[in-house]
């Protein structure tokens, strides 16, 4: 049975984990293999811990999905960030800035249930829409996202990501998805 709930804060490392092999197994071919390769699951839970994404007073929320006692995925969402900045936050929209599953789940409906979950909370909060940022290449997202409603609204950015030696951060296209929330 797959249990939705609400991150706790000793689940740092078991996000943390999914994050890093969601990383790993969704962004391989899009991203340089030493830049996956050198992901560090105890570095990332700690990064959860000192943001305090599991307090309720954070402005964004992360929902988990449980499997038999193990997470195998997770969302995070709350108010839009304006140029992908958390400090600087647009309270009339949402957003759903992270989605990641398990490779062994991929299809099986757990990112559907997590996208649902978040949409509602979303709408909860009195908002109408919603977006959220897809790397370009990542088709396999790309695909499961326009599948559940939303649609590329013509905005793009520059990912960067860093990389080992000094090299300049290598530049990904991510491309803006908007959607509807049913209130």
């Amino acid at each position: 049975m797959l249990i939705i709930r609400p991150e706790e804060p000793d689940d740092a490392e078991a996000v943390a984990r999914v994050h890093v092999h969601g990383w790993q197994d969704g962004y391989a071919g899009i991203m340089p293999a030493e830049v996956l390769a050198r992901l560090n699951v105890a570095a990332w839970a700690q990064r959860r811990r000192d943001l305090g994404t599991a307090d309720p007073e954070h402005p964004f929320t992360t929902l988990l999905a449980e499997r038999d006692g193990a997470v195998i995925g997770f969302t995070t969402f709350g108010p839009y960030r304006n140029n992908q900045d958390r400090a600087d936050l647009d309270h009339t929209l949402g957003e759903v800035i992270a989605m990641y599953v398990e490779k062994a789940h991929w299809g099986d409906g757990t990112a559907g249930r997590l996208l649902a979950a978040a949409k509602q909370r979303l709408a909860g909060r009195g908002w109408t829409a919603y977006r959220l940022w897809v790397l370009r290449d990542n088709r396999r997202a790309r695909r499961f996202y326009e599948r559940s409603g939303l649609s590329p609204d013509g905005e793009r950015t520059t990912y960067p990501v860093p990389l080992a030696g000094g090299a300049p951060p290598l530049g990904l296209v991510e491309l803006r998805y908007a959607g509807l929330l049913d209130n």
